[in-house]
């Protein structure tokens, strides 16, 4: 099956822009445009709705996309699994992340992993866990790094109990204590991430019983840090995150203690191929090896 035109069409999607993924793909915009016109002539309908700010699916090709995905996901499967059979290990591994894993663990893993397996491409797709769930669940990532519990339907992999910590100004009253109540905290203005990602913050503050003075929110990790460091709030991360970024801030451990439990999510059953197993059970290895306890 030829599957390039589904590839391009994903790619669009992906950067909702025709230039930026004939850029992606080494194509010409002119046959970007081209592979899409065949590709919208073939279905009967459009798929795309093109404007200043990009190009977005229609409802049409809304309901396409997952069946879409499928293709593309199954070619891959088939491409590494005839690899797999020839001895090599092969293919293009697309794994969904969030900033601290994508920071301080998967640069050294990919490296290693790829010492070992060097026909294997990595595409990280990297965002909050609202982006990494959506990711895996409509085929868009092969394999996601998660913070349990999820509402994933996957298996999972459970790799290390991150802290969650509070992050403080300096000379903050609060700094001075060696353990910080959670509850005296969420007095405080509070900066938060969106709704969407602050899992770790909330189950830290629902389990003291308390609700936060959010005051600031943003989508961006490090640019909390940076706030907290100028004195506009406090707020509460995850220790791993925090790793190489405490020049400027206090860092306390928190009273009730919370953590999160970080893990890898791969496809259930048969829809994960022998790339993706083979990543997974190298993650698994490695974190034991390179972080663990």
């Amino acid at each position: 099956m030829d599957t390039k035109k589904y590839e391009v069409f994903s790619k669009i999607v992906e950067l909702s822009s025709l230039t930026k993924a004939a850029e992606a793909l080494g194509l010409t915009q002119s046959g970007v445009s081209h592979i899409l016109l065949g590709l919208e002539e073939e279905m009967g309908f459009p798929l795309l709705r093109r404007s200043r700010v990009g190009a977005r699916l229609t409802p049409e090709g809304e309901r396409l996309m997952p069946f879409i995905q499928d293709i593309l996901r199954s070619q891959e499967q088939l491409e590494q699994t005839a690899a797999d059979l020839r001895g090599l290990a092969a293919g293009t591994l697309r794994v969904a992340t969030f900033t601290s894993v994508a920071v301080h663990w998967l640069p050294g893993m990919m490296q290693e992993f790829q010492t070992m397996y060097p026909k294997v491409d990595f595409r990280l797709l990297n965002g909050d866990y609202h982006d990494v769930d959506r990711w895996l669940t409509d085929g868009s990532a092969d394999v996601g790094f998660i913070a349990l519990p999820t509402p994933l339907r996957c298996e999972y992999i459970p790799l290390k109990e991150d802290r969650l910590l509070a992050v403080l100004p300096p000379g903050h009253p609060l700094a001075e204590r060696e353990i910080c109540p959670v509850a005296e905290v969420a007095k405080e203005p509070f900066i938060s991430l969106l709704e969407t990602s602050d899992d770790d913050a909330r189950r830290a503050l629902d389990a003291a019983g308390v609700r936060p003075n959010v005051r600031f929110t943003t989508k961006d990790d490090y640019a909390i840090i940076a706030m907290v460091e100028q004195g506009l709030g406090v707020s509460i991360m995850p220790e791993l995150l925090l790793q190489g970024h405490r020049e400027g801030v206090a860092v306390r451990p928190l009273d009730p203690p919370a953590s999160r439990m970080l893990a890898l999510a791969v496809p259930a059953g048969d829809r994960a191929g022998p790339v993706t197993r083979r990543f997974a059970e190298f993650v698994r290895e490695w974190v034991q090896k390179k972080i663990a306890p």
